[in-house]
């Protein structure tokens, strides 16, 4: 006989509003122990000094937790300048510090170095991995290994307070973008170091802050009302993909697809990913092809 799969099949996105101190793994795993749930995923780390948006993905939804992994962010952070740390955070050695006063002008005008597209070097004590073990593993051994330089987007850069030595900011950008990093960058270039205090997500892809739901409030609600209460903080898996174009099918052409079959179809965009709909139930995420005809590209099996 197979294995028994342990868990309820539970389909959806909860956004979580991450608390501090807990990994991602961590905050993804009590969640899935209060729903039961035979599988789960996050949609990429945030620190464990990062507080707010994480969107946990269940069930058929894991299937599209990449489009949100890739999708833009935007956090708000304070920084701390005149100290410089090894993680660009609050929780390693300081490197320096510096006495050294900076001004307002100053500060502003080392901001707008980092709107639009900037190179970063990931912090050794990031999530990357180099022969799949993370950095941050090999950064607690006193291990540095070579890491390339990469180009991220900074779409919008606000300051949002100045205070002498501490720094607040209002950053939306693309994936991949380290807050840390620019964090550490900032107080390089102003000469007097810099890292992060606090930090905190507030969108990710189509989720915000106003979406989040805390561990204390899934805990109370569970304890009272059970696990199935907590079923209706789940998000349908579409909005996770909510960017791509919609193509609705009728179910004899839908059945197609999912037997690996390309379709033509009236509507359809000219190019790139679509969310698939069997007259009005998503069920997957499809691709253009060059001829025209839209394939499948993962298939969610949704009850």
């Amino acid at each position: 006989m197979g294995k028994r799969r342990k868990g309820r099949q539970v389909d959806g996105i909860i956004v979580l509003d991450k608390p501090a101190g807990d990994s991602s793994n961590r905050s993804l795993q009590q969640v899935k122990k209060l729903l039961d749930a035979a599988k789960a995923g996050h949609t990429g780390s945030l620190d464990p000094l990062a507080t707010g948006v994480l969107p946990l993905c269940f069930g058929e939804a894991t299937k599209v937790s990449q489009y949100l992994l890739d999708a833009e962010k935007q956090y708000r952070t304070t920084i701390k300048l005149g100290v410089k740390t090894a993680s660009g955070d609050s929780q390693s050695e300081v490197l320096s510090t510096s006495e050294e006063k900076v001004t307002l002008e100053e500060v502003e005008t080392c901001l707008d170095t980092f709107r639009g597209e900037i190179k970063q070097i990931p912090s050794m004590y990031s999530a990357l991995k180099h022969h799949g073990v993370p950095l941050y593993k090999l950064a607690r051994k006193g291990q540095e290994v070579e890491r390339k330089e990469r180009n991220v987007t900074v779409y919008r850069l606000e300051l949002l307070d100045f205070r002498g030595d501490e720094v607040d900011l209002e950053i939306d950008c693309s994936k991949g973008t380290y807050i840390r990093t620019i964090a550490d960058d900032l107080g390089d270039k102003l000469g007097v170091g810099g890292h992060v205090i606090a930090l905190r997500r507030l969108k990710s892809g189509p989720f915000h802050e106003d979406q989040a739901v805390t561990l204390e409030t899934l805990q109370d609600i569970h304890d009272k009302d059970g696990l199935e209460a907590l079923d209706r903080f789940l998000h349908p898996a579409d909005l996770a993909v909510e960017a791509l174009e919609k193509v609705d099918l009728p179910t004899f052409t839908a059945d197609f697809i999912r037997q690996g079959q390309p379709v033509i179809a009236r509507g359809l965009p000219t190019s790139g990913d679509v969310r698939l709909y069997d007259e009005g139930r998503f069920f997957g995420i499809g691709k253009i092809l060059d001829d025209g005809r839209v394939a499948a590209v993962r298939l969610l099996n949704l009850s």
